[in-house]
């Protein structure tokens, strides 16, 4: 009996030590809500995709002080565009409490891909890990159908099946997609095995009206992957100036973030587009540059354009904008 109480602790004591596999979360699915283990969980989230400048490609160099400001403003989880496979990130992140939503290309060159069926070799590896939340299936894939022959229901057919296959290796987290904008009938009907919808929305500074929307359609949870203002205008609007505009980018996430978690009814949250400004998106990636493209993005506060450089609720230095206190004031005002 000693011997056995002896066992329990040192397995107790192990399961804390750092490099050691850490025990899986249950993320499960209850109508319209997201649990970890059993318990509601409010997505207080940002997009991440660190790219340094004289680059195009991510780079975790400066993930400590990254989690430390993001641990600053409240969140609880990323949102990344391709998975990390660096398991010391995904322990770090894990570390500071917060989780991942991870996503996975369709045609990434055999990289964790679901055209190639990498990406199962992915979720086997770190299913386990307790940083996961979710699975995530490509990311605005419905305004490209060009990427599928020229028809969009060979993503959905695509999507639906790697959805099942993650569901028969991995039963403890949900599998998500990106969609641009509310999913129309053939997008829902096409993809039974999507758990929640993400949904990518610039409906200038008031989402509102998609939770209304979403709820006449589906009776499944849907949260926001992407949505927010850049600090930059293109000209002169809403009495906004041209140039460089930290205020106009702080006003329309304040708004936004206000829809979001006054429907906490019938959405999940959001993550917040996005942690850092990136140079690497319109022009030379050794400066910042207005301008960029991004599909149905005209509804982008408050000049209708995507300035694709000037995201950031921190810049490439990781300076603080002024919508940092606005989106540290609201995240951190919501139940842990």
């Amino acid at each position: 009996m000693i011997g056995r109480i002896v066992i329990v602790f040192f397995l107790w004591v192990c399961s804390s030590c750092k490099g050691l596999p850490m025990q899986s979360q249950v993320v499960s699915v209850e109508g319209r809500s997201l649990l970890v283990n059993e318990s509601p969980y409010i997505i207080k989230g940002i997009c991440y995709h660190p790219v340094p400048k004289n680059s195009n490609k991510r780079d975790f160099t400066n993930l400590t002080e990254d989690l430390l400001l993001m641990k600053e403003l409240g969140i609880n989880t990323i949102r990344v565009y391709e998975p990390i496979a660096d398991k010391d990130v995904l322990d770090e992140i894990a570390d500071s409490g917060i989780k991942i939503i991870i996503g996975f290309g369709y045609n990434q060159k055999g990289k964790f891909d679901i055209l190639s069926g990498t990406f199962l070799d992915y979720v086997k590896k770190y299913k386990n890990h307790q940083a996961i939340l979710m699975w995530e299936l490509g990311n605005e894939y419905n305004y490209h159908p060009e990427w599928f022959k020229g028809n969009i229901q060979n993503w959905y057919l695509a999507m639906n099946k790697a959805a099942l296959e993650i569901k028969e290796v991995d039963s403890n987290h949900p599998v998500t997609t990106a969609h641009g904008e509310l999913p129309n009938e053939l997008a829902l009907n096409m993809s039974p095995n999507i758990d929640v919808w993400g949904m990518n929305v610039y409906r200038w500074d008031n989402p509102t009206e998609i939770f209304k929307q979403w709820k006449d359609v589906s009776e499944k949870p849907m949260y926001l992957s992407e949505a927010g203002g850049d600090s930059f205008m293109t000209i002169t609007k809403s009495g906004y100036q041209k140039g460089e505009n930290q205020k106009a980018q702080a006003d329309a996430n304040k708004k936004i973030l206000d829809a979001v978690f006054e429907n906490l009814e019938n959405t999940l949250g959001v993550t917040l587009f996005s942690f850092t400004d990136g140079w690497w998106k319109a022009g030379e990636n050794d400066k910042q540059n207005p301008g960029g493209w991004a599909p149905n993005s005209t509804g982008v506060p408050y000049d209708g354009t995507p300035n694709e450089e000037y995201w950031g609720v921190v810049d490439l230095e990781r300076n603080k904008k002024e919508t940092f206190e606005v989106v540290k004031a609201k995240y951190n005002g919501l139940p842990k």
